[in-house]
């Protein structure tokens, strides 16, 4: 055999392994690659399934929330009303406290000494109610707050 053909021999050697592992490698990538893809398509499906859930979680705190809002609401109606009465029973008492002669003869200070603590009443009465519904409504959103926190962090440590 001369050097030329021995030279030949190698080069088609040479060249068909080559194209028989880039065959392979090429086999093995596609694989590779579509292993890949389903992977990140199934990493997309659990982070969509898990941000619904999320989703889910707080919108139920948000409408447990609003529910609590409205019965609170409803509670400071009934105690305004119950208050009420009792500014008009506070009134009477003090137009009765006036319209006693021994009050009439106490003298004009006791009479406006009545009606400026029926007025202090009131007032403060109705500032109570006022107080009374910003902290409801501020405890209800604080602990829908707090539970939507709860329900994210829970499905953080799974």
């Amino acid at each position: 055999m001369t050097p030329w053909r021995i030279l030949l021999a190698i080069a088609v050697t040479a060249a068909g392994t080559w194209q028989v592992q880039d065959y392979r490698y090429g086999e093995q990538l596609a694989k590779i690659g579509e292993a890949q893809a389903l992977a990140i398509t199934k990493a997309g499906d659990e982070a969509r399934q898990e941000e619904q859930r999320r989703q889910s979680a707080v919108n139920k705190e948000a409408s447990d929330a609003r529910e609590q809002t409205k019965a609170a609401a409803v509670d400071a109606g009934t105690a305004d009303a119950a208050g009420d009465r009792l500014h008009v029973e506070a009134g009477k008492f003090a137009a009765a406290a006036c319209g006693d002669t021994g009050a009439a003869q106490r003298g004009a200070s006791a009479t406006r000494a009545a009606m400026v603590l029926s007025e202090l009443f009131q007032r403060a009465d109705k500032r109570a109610g006022e107080l009374a519904v910003a902290y409801d409504r501020a405890r209800i959103a604080g602990l829908a707050c707090e539970r939507s926190y709860q329900s994210l962090s829970e499905s953080s440590k799974r």
